[in-house]
């Protein structure tokens, strides 16, 4: 691939000069189809961030993540701690699906779909080039000394980037505490709330200074992604690819001129306009191969395809390509390393369906008092003594709870100091209880049990737990 002498630029990430400052980055406003699709695609997500919060699913809030209650709602079905397994299981299945979402498709997830890209390009640098015009605009209000013009759209911008990191700030709150609680605190009034107060205001800090200081760097240092991807990528990946082949010819690029044939003189289709580079959010040269600073935004391919029009050459000189379809042209191939990362994919998600269809509305745990053992009551009875908590995932309460032994042992449940269990919605109870069993129908030192769970004699869940008794010479 053809450097055109420029081969020092992975010595560096593209954001620090060469005295080691930061190089502030004046993308120029993109335009084109894939700018287009990646709006709507954006949007769409915007508004289903914000919207989730409140929208309501049979009373559960649609998303929820409240870690200090140790509530979750996924799609609008509750979560309990006890079901921290599907979590774990679902995790796993994001993982194997990005690796192989990345290893098909390289970085693309991170200019599509990434909520920092989203925020950065779709609402805060728009906001930007509002107020501050496009890139060469920017590069001269930098420059400019502070007068009144600079001073009023600098207070502008900051005052409403702060204003929608505010608001970001309440969205993802009422994720973590629900959004019936945060409207309830925002008409109480931040003071009757200090603490919570106190919490959104440093998290509206954090969000202000990412999107405007920090921005592209988050991208580039703190994201772990981006180094995961050098692990990933190969030659058979689809990225944003700039074709060399093409673009260079024998004798590399060349400014255009009219009437000019460059196939006979050995350029390629490359006039080095410099259009991908001033595009690229990262302030990154695509036409230096893969770099660890893409977010695959597809800025580039937009502003190259629109020179190609305009000079009349074919699009697609940067495309979504692999480095084989580029050297070789080969095509697309989905070859083993695919294919085995979406067997694990299918294995997994079909493992998650299944506990998803084995989980219960009720769970009930009934455990013998630790360090207790049997006692012999009258009538040759023998009791052991137990703590149970029954947990209700469900919208809906159970009264007139009772726990009765499924087994054909003469045996009686007795709950301490109360003759049924009442359990509210997504909400638990628990107490004690005895459980007695005539000696003579025991026939082991330990018998194991079936616990079956009534709710005004329905049946709503069953638990297995262990009897001690005395111990049996045959």
């Amino acid at each position: 691939m053809a450097q055109q002498g420029k081969d020092v630029f992975r010595d560096s990430i593209g954001t620090i000069d060469e005295e080691g400052k930061r190089a502030w980055v004046y993308p120029k406003k993109p335009s084109g189809r894939y700018y287009r699709y990646r709006k709507y695609v954006s949007y769409l997500l915007l508004l289903i961030l914000f919207a989730s919060p409140f929208i309501k699913i049979n009373g559960n809030q649609f998303l929820l993540f409240n870690v200090l209650d140790r509530k979750f709602n996924i799609f609008g079905l509750p979560f309990w701690p006890q079901d921290f397994y599907l979590f774990v299981v679902s995790m796993i299945i994001g993982i194997v699906f990005l690796s192989l979402f990345t290893v098909v498709f390289g970085r693309i997830f991170c200019g599509w779909i990434c909520p920092q890209t989203i925020f950065m390009e779709m609402v805060f640098r728009r906001i930007e080039y509002w107020i501050d015009g496009d890139r060469g605009a920017q590069m001269r209000l930098n420059k400019q000394p502070w007068n009144a013009e600079k001073i009023r759209k600098r207070l502008l911008k900051w005052a409403i980037f702060f204003f929608i990191s505010f608001l970001v700030a309440n969205i993802f709150l009422a994720y973590l505490i629900g959004s019936d609680i945060l409207l309830t605190y925002i008409i109480e009034g931040p003071l009757n709330h200090l603490s919570t107060f106190v919490a959104l205001f440093i998290f509206t800090c954090v969000f202000y200074f990412i999107f405007a200081w920090f921005r592209e760097q988050v991208c580039i240092i703190a994201c772990p992604y981006g180094r995961l991807q050098g692990v990933l990528l190969d030659n058979r990946s689809v990225i944003v690819a700039y074709d060399y082949v093409r673009g260079e010819g024998e004798k590399g690029r060349k400014k255009f001129r009219k009437n000019e044939n460059r196939e006979e003189l050995g350029h390629g289709d490359c006039i080095d306009c410099s259009q991908c580079v001033h595009v690229c959010p990262t302030g990154i040269d695509i036409r230096n191969g893969t770099q660890l600073e893409c977010v695959n935004c597809t800025a580039c391919i937009d502003a190259c395809d629109e020179i190609m029009d305009k000079t009349g050459f074919k699009r697609g000189l940067i495309r979504f390509a692999s480095e084989e379809n580029i050297a070789k042209k080969a095509p697309f191939k989905f070859d083993l390393r695919m294919k085995g990362y979406t067997a694990v994919l299918t294995i997994l998600v079909g493992i998650l369906i299944g506990m998803l269809f084995l989980r219960t509305d009720v769970q009930a745990n009934v455990l013998r008092v630790p360090g207790q053992l049997y006692s012999h009551e009258e009538g040759g009875i023998i009791s052991n003594i137990y703590t149970y908590k029954i947990i209700n995932k469900t919208t809906r309460d159970f009264d007139n709870v009772t726990i009765k032994v499924a087994d054909s042992l003469n045996a009686e449940v007795i709950l301490v100091g109360k003759t049924s269990i009442f359990v509210p919605k997504q909400g638990m109870a628990e107490g004690t209880l005895f459980i007695k069993i005539q000696e003579s129908s025991l026939e082991e030192e330990k018998t194991k049990l079936i616990l079956d769970v009534y709710s005004n004699g329905n049946k709503i869940e069953s638990e297995k737990t262990i009897f001690l008794g005395p111990r049996v010479f045959k």
